[in-house]
């Protein structure tokens, strides 16, 4: 059955990937399945899942034992990668793994999931630049800011 073609029109080994584990990411987030998430088909709205990955982001971020602070920089999204795996439905709770994946010259990566019950609904993935905030244009990551997100490395596959 190589090659066959899935529903969205994606090569099915591609879909084939082991289940993401929330073991996978050092930091995790709680978050509430509000009423006010869901959409007219009684699910949670996709535009949501964002603002979760964005929750265990800036909880991570915020951890003081991380201190991702740059003097004169900061951090901003460039790309965001989302795979809808399960719906969420209100009422409930999840938690939202967070875990950098890999470093570039002025980048870096963060890899996420969404788990209800130990079942993952979604995973994405975050590109974020250190940008200079006087001039606005990115700037290499200083090798403390890698030392202090090394500590976070995502450890699934």
């Amino acid at each position: 059955m190589r090659g066959e073609i899935s529903v969205n029109d994606q090569p099915t080994e591609r879909l084939r990937k082991p289940a993401p584990q929330l073991a996978d990411y050092p930091h995790r987030v709680a978050e509430i399945v509000r009423f006010g998430d869901l959409d007219p088909q009684g699910h949670v709205n996709q535009a949501v899942f964002l603002t979760y990955f964005e929750s265990g982001r800036v909880a991570m971020f915020r951890n003081t034992d991380l201190g991702i602070g740059v003097p004169g920089a900061t951090f901003v999204m460039v790309r965001m990668e989302v795979n809808y795996m399960k719906e969420l439905h209100w009422p409930g709770t999840i938690e939202v793994g967070t875990g950098v994946a890999e470093f570039g010259r002025t980048s870096f990566k963060v890899e996420q999931a969404i788990f209800r019950d130990g079942v993952c609904a979604a995973t994405g993935r975050a590109t974020l630049v250190c940008i200079d905030l006087v001039t606005r244009k990115a700037r290499p990551l200083p090798e403390d800011a890698i030392a202090r997100l090394s500590q976070w490395k995502y450890r699934g596959a």
